[in-house]
């Protein structure tokens, strides 16, 4: 009885000490508590590179990317890109520019659902994301290119597997 009695004060005793919200699990991102869309990624982008990601692939899943903004006026993605997206729309206006699809899902439609998302920091405020999905069930792979501007996460660029820079295509097509 006594060993009894010393077993249940050293169980009462480590229980004092414990933490009582370890065993609650840690709060959710906040984008994740919202429905996909345009929003939740913006939230997301403050939050990191793959919630991010996330967001970004959950939107097109859901269907939910909205209107999108102008040409080169996107707050998804980068400086650079959009000002090269933009200036290729200007220089092509009335014409087909040469980013006539979307560079999410390297398409103008279709079904996409994420398959996998890896994110590499390369350097400060930069990050690889390789990517796998599907579009209509065929399979894709990429990699984005992240840079972080001011508080948020944004795509600087993207490389379809077998393909080169898209910013430096578009680039490239540029007088």
């Amino acid at each position: 009885m006594r060993h009894f009695s010393l077993i249940v004060g050293v169980a009462a005793a480590l229980a004092a000490c414990s933490d009582p919200k370890a065993s609650e699990p840690a709060d959710a991102p906040a984008a994740a508590t919202q429905p996909p869309g345009r929003s939740a990624v913006y939230q997301a982008a403050t939050e990191g590179a793959e919630p991010f990601v996330r967001a970004v692939y959950a939107m097109y899943e859901a269907g939910a990317t909205g209107e999108p903004p102008p040409p080169g006026r996107d707050p998804m993605y980068g400086r650079t890109f959009n000002a090269a997206v933009g200036a290729d729309f200007r220089q092509n206006q009335g014409q087909v520019p040469f980013l006539d699809f979307d560079p999410v899902c390297g398409c103008q439609d279709g079904q996409v659902r994420l398959t996998s998302v890896t994110v590499t920091p390369t350097e400060r405020f930069k990050a690889d994301a390789a990517i796998a999905f599907t579009v209509d069930g065929q399979a894709k792979t990429q990699v984005l290119k992240l840079e972080r501007e001011g508080q948020s996460w944004k795509i600087a660029d993207v490389i379809p597997a077998g393909q080169s820079s898209l910013l430096e295509r578009i680039i490239a097509t540029l007088e």
